[in-house]
């Protein structure tokens, strides 16, 4: 085999592994963004929970009446957007509410009924947040499969708090 040829071989496995070496660097850097973001969540869970059921209770959804009481289940469903890769956690929630006088619900039995329904929080620039969103009637599995062509389920991974 001419020299060439070996140099070319050369320079193209030489390429090959720079390549796969970058690739690895970045799957190990995602990686790590995702176990940062989970201790995080972790962190501020209790902050965000607050902030949640604060915001929640302001949307006025549903319409005629107050949030009471929101349990948060200990579970966390991590899943990304498939369009621009923005992650986000679903955690479920048990709500109980009360009618508001004059909204139009005083006389629905079904008001004291609990309420199953998933809490949203989001990471924006490395820090998460909530907007107060509800899935009502959705579990978090549900919601992943319910929103499926936009949503994917992040695999469990271990967490330096674990």
């Amino acid at each position: 085999m001419p020299e060439s040829m070996w140099i070319t071989v050369g320079a193209i496995l030489g390429a090959v592994a720079i390549a796969a070496l970058v690739a690895w660097s970045l799957v190990r850097s995602r990686e790590k963004k995702l176990c940062k973001a989970r201790d995080d969540f972790h962190r501020q869970r209790e902050h965000l929970e607050a902030r949640f059921l604060r915001l929640a209770g302001e949307s006025g959804k549903p319409r005629g009446l107050a949030w009471t009481a929101c349990d948060f289940d200990d579970q966390v469903a991590y899943v990304r957007d498939k369009r621009t890769g923005r992650l986000s956690a679903l955690v479920g929630v048990t709500v109980s509410f009360s009618a508001i006088e004059g909204g139009g619900m005083e006389d629905v039995e079904a008001v004291g009924n609990l309420r199953a329904a998933t809490a949203v929080f989001h990471l924006e620039n490395d820090r998460w947040i909530t907007e107060g969103r509800t899935i009502f009637n959705l579990s978090p599995a549900e919601a992943v499969q319910y929103y499926g062509k936009s949503l994917e389920r992040v695999p469990p991974g271990p967490s330096r708090q674990a």
